[in-house]
């Protein structure tokens, strides 16, 4: 499995990249893979202040609907337009097309409470 060393991981299996004080957030490719075809990605949260943990949206899947949750406390910017029509890019680039939100981070210095890839990795083992 593919976990980029430059992104930060929360033991939900969201992912988080910070530039400045926006961050993009997704969803692992261990958590993609556990969840199977996504076919609905649902999230109604721009423009809300949010406690780092809290549900920001459902991603659903063949067999499931599971909870998305927001990494770091702060206000959800933007969702990713481009999983209304396809969300199946969270399967094929998790990483990439496939995020879900930017948000503004409240408190920058909290990332570094976050897992880097290699605990993340052990985690999942």
């Amino acid at each position: 499995m593919n976990f980029p060393s430059e992104l930060k991981y929360t033991k939900d299996h969201e992912w988080i990249r910070l530039e400045g004080n926006v961050a993009t957030v997704g969803i692992t490719d261990f958590a993609q893979r556990e969840l199977g075809d996504i076919v609905y990605v649902d999230i109604d949260s721009v423009g809300k202040d949010l406690a780092a943990e809290a549900v920001f949206g459902t991603v659903e899947a063949v067999k499931t609907v599971s909870d998305l949750f927001l990494p770091l406390a702060g206000k959800v910017l933007e969702v990713n337009p481009a999983l209304n029509n396809q969300p199946e890019l969270v399967n094929s680039d998790p990483y990439g097309e496939g995020w879900m939100v930017k948000m503004e981070v409240a408190n920058t210095a909290d990332v570094d409470g976050l897992m880097s890839a290699d605990a993340y990795s052990a985690m999942v083992g």
